[in-house]
């Protein structure tokens, strides 16, 4: 069975972490942030767990808002696995910390909470493809980079936690592909998209958030926004439009396609705090120049 702890970041249904029973006690796929290790620990405890029965955590890549507490487990003995290119930012987050707060600037530590260092023997590599075993819960890690390069997907049975490879997706909301800077890369992200496809998944489990079961049609659109919204961060760019101009006309488009799902102004305000417009037209926009800058031209 499958158990979502509401991480409540700022509010209600931003950032899930899941629980599963293995064969040594719960494991969890996705921490959420320092900042949230209070309520995941409340959640466990509705769930009867303390923090030091995690023996196993996994995290689908080193974001703070997806790993960022998973060194409160390490501390506990718990073994914490993920991507080898993620690996040395849990090991040593300093350059992890440097690229939170070139983004967020005072507001890094309030936001995140904090970043310290896992013992390197607490830190487990998963390579492409490997199954993990604890008794009958199997765990296999699927590169998925994208949004990351060191993104994984975990698929347990007939189901995939996604990470931010399968979108924002909030309650009746749209699926929306998260693009912060500076990793973003859309034809590897289509790649990942497909692969996830194949798999034929009965049931998604996404960070950003919760369980959906529309697994083919959900990847479906994914796909089709994370296209247009490159497109038409491209044509913004090609108009000689700096990052400051492009986000209020993104927010604009954004909120059409929001308030066309029925949203009020908590639900635009649920997809503002998961999947911020900037961020969105900061990585897209590095994505263009950086990889294709001679469609700029």
């Amino acid at each position: 069975m499958v158990q979502l702890i509401d991480l409540r970041y700022g509010r209600p249904r931003t950032i899930a972490s899941y629980v599963l029973e293995g064969s040594d006690g719960p494991v969890i796929i996705e921490t959420g942030p320092d900042s949230c290790y209070p309520r995941l620990v409340e959640g466990l405890a509705r769930l009867g767990y303390e923090p030091a029965e995690v023996r196993r955590v996994f995290v689908t890549h080193i974001h703070l808002d997806h790993a960022g507490a998973a060194w409160h487990f390490a501390r506990h003995g718990a073994k914490i696995y993920v991507h080898p290119l993620g690996a040395p930012h849990l090991i040593d987050p300093s350059k992890l910390w440097a690229s939170a707060t070139r983004i967020y600037g005072d507001q890094t530590e309030p936001l995140w909470g904090r970043a310290e260092p896992i013992a390197p023997e607490q830190v487990v590599v998963l390579e492409d493809g490997q199954t993990v075993k604890f008794g009958p819960l199997e765990i296999q890690a699927l590169e998925t980079p994208g949004h990351a390069p060191h993104h994984f997907a975990y698929r347990v049975g007939d189901a995939v936690f996604t990470g931010d490879v399968g979108g924002v997706r909030i309650g009746q909301g749209p699926v929306l592909p998260p693009c912060p800077p500076p990793d973003i890369h859309v034809e590897r992200w289509r790649q990942s998209i497909a692969r996830l496809r194949g798999l034929n998944p009965a049931r998604l489990y996404l960070t950003h958030f919760g369980e959906y079961t529309d697994a083919w049609e959900h990847l479906d659109r994914l796909e089709a926004k994370l296209l247009e919204y490159a497109e038409w961060i491209k044509d913004k760019l090609r108009q000689g439009l700096s990052q400051e101009q492009i986000v209020p006309l993104f927010e604009r488009m954004l909120g059409g396609d929001l308030e066309r799902y029925g949203l009020d102004e908590e639900g635009l305000a649920d997809y503002e705090k998961a999947d911020p417009a900037w961020m969105s037209v900061a990585g897209l926009s590095r994505y263009w120049q950086k990889h294709h800058p001679e469609a700029l031209r």
